[in-house]
């Protein structure tokens, strides 16, 4: 058995589709009614769709996983995503942890966490 991808609820299906492009250069692969399949294995899952799966409500911002990208050029994709982004809510600004990796902690547009880091 192997991990396939990894599932995100979002709101408008376009604009995320064009932040996880703008920000981290992921491409769509399939495009199925709902669901947008992009490169590095990131699914894209209508928030209705998902609700009528689960019958529960979406918790944004629940803290409870994130998504974690490296990237060598901290500093310049901080600057991009400022620029890009400049209204994005943050968990943390770009800092240093006590060994050496720097980070950014902030939220998708549908409060989903994610996390940029220095390769360790």
């Amino acid at each position: 058995m192997k991990l396939k991808n990894v599932l995100i609820v979002v709101k408008d299906m376009e604009k995320s589709r064009q932040f996880y492009h703008d920000l981290f250069g992921l491409e769509l692969i399939r495009d199925n009614e709902g669901n947008m399949i992009l490169t590095e294995g990131l699914v894209l899952q209508e928030e209705k769709i998902w609700k009528g799966f689960l019958g529960k409500d979406i918790i944004p911002e629940s803290n409870s996983c994130e998504l974690y990208f490296e990237e060598r050029e901290i500093e310049a994709f901080a600057q991009k995503l400022e620029r890009l982004y400049p209204s994005i809510r943050y968990a943390n600004r770009l800092m240093s942890h006590s060994w050496g990796q720097k980070v950014v902690r902030f939220y998708d547009l549908d409060g989903n966490l994610i996390e940029v880091g220095t390769p360790m």
